[in-house]
């Protein structure tokens, strides 16, 4: 997700992290092990004036699998849930009217939770811009290249292959 948001015009900042659990500061094994009850999640900074959170909840739902519950492609487990934080009592409004909009997409209910955001915690610095630094990759050869691919070809994203933004 972290390289499909930083090519959106008006996105000023993409960060890997944890968010959602009960854990402070978790390291990515203590997710993986599944008992903090954190997600990994995005916390995505950008400018409403050059996009807005109604555009960035659209290109979510085309990102990703939004009816697999703790589960998104292999990946399985409570840290792969589908969730959206909010930050204000708008963008809460505007998630649960984005989800029975997208639900016309799909066959299968949406699962994707709406929560308040409490605390984000950044993952290990590998994780930052993975995709860029790791593009040879099997994973991102795998899962991030073709997803890309597909937006592109949807015109969801930029069709250029440019660093991230800094």
């Amino acid at each position: 997700m972290e390289a499909l948001f930083q090519r959106l015009e008006g996105v000023t900042s993409v960060k890997s992290g944890f968010s959602g659990g009960h854990v402070e500061n978790p390291s990515y094994q203590q997710v993986c092990d599944e008992d903090t009850g954190h997600a990994e999640v995005i916390r995505i900074e950008f400018d409403p004036k050059r996009i807005s959170f109604k555009d960035i909840l659209s290109i979510y739902w085309q990102a990703h699998n939004p009816t697999t519950l703790n589960k998104q492609g292999n990946d399985v487990g409570p840290q792969y849930r589908s969730v959206i934080f909010y930050t204000s009592e708008q963008q809460r409004e505007e998630a649960l009217a984005s989800i029975k909009e997208a639900q016309k997409s799909f066959d299968d209910p949406i699962v994707t939770q709406v929560e308040p955001f409490t605390e984000f915690y950044s993952a290990d610095d590998y994780h930052e811009d993975y995709y860029a630094r790791n593009k040879a990759q099997p994973y991102c050869n795998l899962v991030i290249s073709p997803k890309l691919k597909k937006l592109e070809e949807k015109n969801v994203i930029p069709t250029v292959d440019k660093e991230p933004k800094k």
